[in-house]
């Protein structure tokens, strides 16, 4: 299965979107860096899946605090690294 970032960010704020307004920024803010550190020390090891599965948490709980700060990732990535044009099909 395919996604794009805007399409995972949707799915994230469609699943937990009213939770996630409930927290915060702060709060969430606070998930995200303890998600930082579990990622850190799973980088460390040599389990590649505890490291796909980290990271796939620390993008999820960017997504998360994305969505309560009004931010479109796929925009926001768009606008700052690909100012001449990005890759076709970029959204």
């Amino acid at each position: 299965m395919t996604m794009t970032i805007q399409e995972f960010q949707q799915h994230i704020k469609d699943k937990y979107g009213a939770r996630d307004a409930e927290r915060g920024t702060p709060a969430t803010y606070m998930w995200f860096i303890e998600e930082v550190g579990e990622l850190a020390s799973a980088l460390q090891d040599i389990d590649h899946k505890n490291k796909e599965e980290e990271f796939a948490d620390v993008f999820a709980w960017l997504c998360t605090l994305a969505n309560i700060n009004g931010v479109n990732l796929s925009k926001a990535l768009q606008d700052k690294y690909f100012k001449d044009g990005g890759p076709k099909g970029f959204k």
